[in-house]
């Protein structure tokens, strides 16, 4: 009963270990954690009879050969990265979750009609560099080399940090697939939201995944004595950012399709008794949408000049990130609502709020998602949860899914 769910989560348990945290998980791109996983990883998937290689990109490949050598790839696969003291099953179950139903496949002798490779894509989360999807953009052919001049905190580019891994950055072009060659990608991931655990069902179908958005804003007022300068004749910057966090909160609210946060706030100069002449702020904006991502980043900047103009202060804006929501496939996601239900369950289509590497594997392929239920729809936190019996549900679907799948 639930052997497969039960492993999965023996098996998500141990790799939780590799994290510099105590606290949830901490596991950033080319540091000892991530390297101390993909061995780890390497060993789990040739016990299911998977051939590894390690590409120039970070990424741990776990392949099952088709029926000839010339038989396409069906992708599998999710991000081994975490945020910081994040929660162990964001990403890691849909690497696992493969690993464990491709051992059960081999160990009852049962063949598929095509390649399946598991990747264990490097880094997602951009914790370390902020930077997201490398693993996937370089699987996908749309690897930027401006990304490697990216640096961390200590002032290491990824390059550098690449080089110290074992990893050839200049070589990132070899890891990308043939399209002609690519049947489809798949990825299982925990929800990180509620709509599963408020209708009763352990998965759910993916039909599309958000499109992103983030800004960097810098607010520039006047600094002054907090005692002596009249309240009428201030230019406080944080004052002014203020206004703008419940300006986006209100706009996010009176949408259903826009979900946005402002993350980041930094004031200068800080001081207790001195009026904030700057602050610095980050806005991220969510939608499958991008006509309506559109419309909330117009909206925002017109709040942001009124803004400014009633309170005194200039606005200096850079869009720092974007990426285009998908649509996920059609032909996946009837292939997916088809195992479900010969597994005895009820369908629930969804589209998911949040990125994944989905977003850049469909410049290689079809994409397609198979959502597990989190409990509370909490994620990227250290109590992140999900149930052995969900796990198995969700292993369930996938090896009908694997068994049914036509090329």
């Amino acid at each position: 009963m639930n052997q497969l769910g039960e492993t999965a989560l023996r098996y998500l348990d141990e790799a939780a270990r590799f994290s510099t945290t105590e606290v949830g998980v901490t596991r950033f791109f080319c540091t000892d954690e991530h390297h101390a996983l993909a061995q780890w990883l390497r060993m789990r998937m040739e016990e299911a009879g998977l051939a590894c290689t390690l590409d120039h990109a970070g990424n741990l490949i776990g392949r099952r050969e088709g029926p000839s050598p010339d038989s396409p790839t069906l992708i599998l696969g999710s991000h081994q990265d975490s945020v910081r003291q994040g929660g162990k099953y964001d990403g890691m179950l849909g690497i696992i979750l493969p690993i464990v139903c491709l051992a059960d496949l081999a160990a009852n002798g049962r063949a598929l009609p095509y390649a399946v490779e598991v990747i264990a894509f490097g880094d997602e989360e951009g914790g370390r560099f902020s930077s997201t999807l490398v693993g996937s953009r370089a699987v996908a052919g749309r690897f930027d080399a401006k990304m490697l001049a990216a640096t961390d905190a200590t002032g290491m580019s990824m390059e550098a940090a690449m080089r110290a891994f074992g990893l050839a950055p200049d070589r990132i072009g070899e890891v990308a697939r043939d399209p002609t060659k690519t049947i489809g990608f798949l990825e299982v991931h925990i929800e990180q939201g509620p709509v599963l655990e408020s209708e009763g069902l352990p998965v759910g179908i993916v039909t599309a995944i958000t499109g992103i958005e983030r800004h960097q804003i810098r607010l520039l007022g006047r600094a002054g004595h907090a005692g002596t300068t009249p309240m009428a004749v201030r230019r406080d910057a944080l004052a002014a950012a203020s206004e703008l966090v419940l300006f986006v909160e209100r706009l996010c609210r009176e949408s259903q399709r826009l979900v946005g946060v402002v993350g980041q706030l930094k004031i200068e100069p800080g001081s207790v008794n001195v009026i904030p002449a700057s602050c610095d702020l980050t806005v991220e904006l969510r939608s499958p949408d991008r006509d309506v991502r559109s419309r909330g980043r117009a909206a925002m900047y017109r709040e942001l000049e009124r803004i400014g103009t009633t309170r005194g202060v200039t606005a200096e804006t850079t869009q720092t990130y974007e990426a285009e929501g998908i649509a996920c496939s059609s032909r996946l996601s009837a292939e997916l609502e088809t195992a479900v239900k010969r597994c005895g369950l009820r369908p629930k289509r969804l589209f998911s709020g949040a990125g994944h590497d989905g977003l850049a594997m469909n410049d290689l392929t079809e994409v397609g998602m198979l959502f597990v239920r989190c409990r509370d729809g909490l994620s990227h936190h250290p109590d992140e949860a999900i149930t052995a019996a969900d796990a198995d549900a969700a292993a369930q679907v996938l090896i009908v899914f694997l068994e049914s799948f036509v090329p």
